[in-house]
């Protein structure tokens, strides 16, 4: 799949600005306003994992604090989310993000 093949865990990654992530019982609904994407984000953990991703110094460290057994999924859903930019590359390179 392409959308994958361009998601470089080993790059860092963070929640677009322009992305509002609000909480839901199954997770979070993620709307972007600058597209107007709306996107069901379906899993507790991803919904932690895609708000805490700019603190980490990149998209793979930041999965390692996924279960291991949701690791791919995740990985998966953060390719996903890179293809419709909700989630962008950040090249601040501090591990805090702005």
């Amino acid at each position: 799949m392409a959308m994958t093949a361009d998601f470089d865990t080993a790059e860092p990654y963070r929640l677009n600005p322009a992305v509002a992530l609000r909480p839901e019982s199954f997770g979070a609904l993620a709307y972007h306003f600058g597209n107007r994407r709306l996107t069901f984000l379906k899993a507790p953990e991803l919904v932690e994992l895609v708000r805490d991703l700019g603190r980490h110094p990149t998209a793979g460290a930041a999965l390692t604090h996924v279960p291991e057994e949701r690791r791919e999924a995740c990985r998966r859903a953060l390719a996903s989310l890179a293809a419709t930019d909700m989630i962008i590359p950040w090249r601040g390179g501090t591990g805090v993000q702005p």
